[in-house]
């Protein structure tokens, strides 16, 4: 359910033709999950929606960017961005912005191989770059650094138990009896994109069911325990990073939303 300051909100309320389809259908399961989704306004809400369709949109372009999939001993960066460490992460060089060296991978691609926990950070990195103030992005980036599941502190992310999943949100399939020859498929980070897909860096855009069956033909010999959807989530912290939201760019999203007036009780917000 969708509660913004302290009233249930109803899709209905909403035109909710005027908005994307990743979004419509962020706002319709938001709406009918028993999970709380509580807002100190209008805004608020309007952030983390724009933020998780762009989240979408940075996992398919992460995928159609040419990044290879390579374990932490075989990654490799573009090094006029980026220092890569004998652990495999890449350390953004000094007088690089921030913005600049989270572009690139999606410029260039091909210069870059990473597992699918680096996969999932740059993604989150790359949506709120189109999220917020870019002077703000670098300022509360700097001194990037990217590797496995270390993230600065202000991206937040948030991991709880439920089945609540959302465009935008992180996933995990979890491969129990993976062969140890090959440990990195011991599971699949995804990102959740619409009409029950899923990015998995390595393994592309499938459904869960193709996830699945993936992982199981990277189990040990023999094995019959299958890989399963784990029931839990990771999100960015979106009420905290909201403060920082691009005016220009929502307010560009407002005018093509053609000024949608939501009812909420007995209060009148235009968007």
């Amino acid at each position: 359910m969708i509660i913004i300051d302290d009233t249930l909100f109803d899709p209905i309320d909403l035109d909710i033709n005027y908005f994307s389809g990743p979004q419509q259908e962020i706002i319709n399961k938001m709406a009918y999950y028993p999970e709380r989704y509580v807002y100190d306004d209008i805004k608020q809400f309007q952030f983390e929606i724009h933020v998780r369709s762009e989240t979408v949109k940075a996992a398919k372009d992460l995928f159609e960017s040419g990044v290879k999939f390579a374990t932490f001993a075989n990654s490799k960066c573009n090094e006029e961005y980026w220092n890569l460490t004998d652990m495999g992460a890449f350390e953004l060089k000094e007088g690089i912005k921030p913005s600049t060296g989270i572009q690139d991978i999606f410029n260039n691609g091909e210069k870059y191989a990473f597992e699918c926990a680096t996969a999932m950070v740059i993604t989150f990195y790359k949506a709120l770059l189109e999220s917020i103030d870019e002077q703000d992005f670098n300022r509360l980036f700097a001194n990037l650094t990217l590797y496995d599941w270390h993230y600065d502190k202000d991206l937040g992310l948030i991991t709880k138990a439920g089945n609540d999943f959302l465009p935008g949100d992180c996933i995990y399939f979890n491969n129990p009896d993976y062969n140890p020859a090959t440990p990195e498929w011991q599971g699949e980070n995804a990102i959740v994109l619409e009409d029950d897909l899923y990015f998995g860096h390595g393994i592309g855009i499938k459904t869960a069911e193709e996830m699945i069956e993936a992982l199981n033909k990277r189990r040990r010999i023999g094995s019959l325990e299958s890989a399963y959807l784990l029931s839990q989530t990771s999100r960015p912290n979106y009420k905290a990073l909201s403060v920082y939201r691009k005016e220009i760019r929502l307010s560009h999203s407002i005018n093509s939303f053609k000024m949608i007036i939501a009812n909420i009780g007995n209060k009148n917000y235009i968007l």
